[in-house]
């Protein structure tokens, strides 16, 4: 299972979806899911069906329970993870994950977008 964690603003769109997307996924294995917090779910579930890719829904409970290799002030102080994006991506990975693309950052700065390898069908 690759898994695509997304973390973005309330502004962002699609595009900024897909263009985070297209920066993680660079070079990696092809994303079988998508994943973004229960409160972010609704515009990348337009995502998911345009790539025909199911989406996992990622409770904060779990977003909090993941440690991440960003570190991110912002994040950490609103979502108590240091990126949503690798907490989203790991968490629906399932344990045993490992982030293979960290958090990558769309040019307008309006979505994120990180890849983890999980063992989970």
């Amino acid at each position: 299972m690759i898994v695509a964690g997304f973390g973005y603003r309330s502004g962002a769109n699609v595009a900024s979806l897909r263009t985070a997307l297209a920066l993680a996924q660079n070079g990696h294995p092809p994303v079988t899911t998508l994943a973004a917090p229960a409160d972010k779910a609704a515009l990348l579930a337009s995502l998911a069906e345009a790539l025909e890719l199911p989406l996992i829904v990622v409770t904060p409970e779990a977003l909090r329970a993941v440690e991440t290799p960003t570190r991110s002030p912002i994040s950490l102080s609103a979502r108590g993870t240091g990126s949503v994006a690798e907490a989203a991506a790991l968490a629906a990975a399932g344990a045993g994950a490992r982030l293979i693309a960290p958090r990558h950052i769309s040019p307008d700065r309006m979505a994120t977008c990180a890849i983890a390898e999980g063992f989970q069908s």
